[in-house]
């Protein structure tokens, strides 16, 4: 049996995970900016905004893992 590096078999996975969630990070920004739940607005694009980081860091993190292996 051959051994391999935990990161490496979930790599795709985590690289799905990110794209589906940064989907849904756009469909949040555009209900936002449509005017959908204006009493929530503040606290929403806050969320969405915070998403946006670890997303980002999460993809950049991914990408510096898959160029050490």
């Amino acid at each position: 049996m051959e051994s391999s590096s935990p990161g490496r078999d979930h790599q795709p996975d985590l690289a799905t995970l990110i794209s589906d969630l940064d989907q849904d990070r756009a469909w949040l920004l555009q209900q936002i900016d449509s005017g959908r739940w204006p009493e929530l607005r503040l606290d929403l694009a806050a969320l969405e905004r915070e998403l946006g980081q670890l997303l980002v860091r999460a993809a950049e993190r991914l990408e510096g893992d898959a160029r050490r292996t």
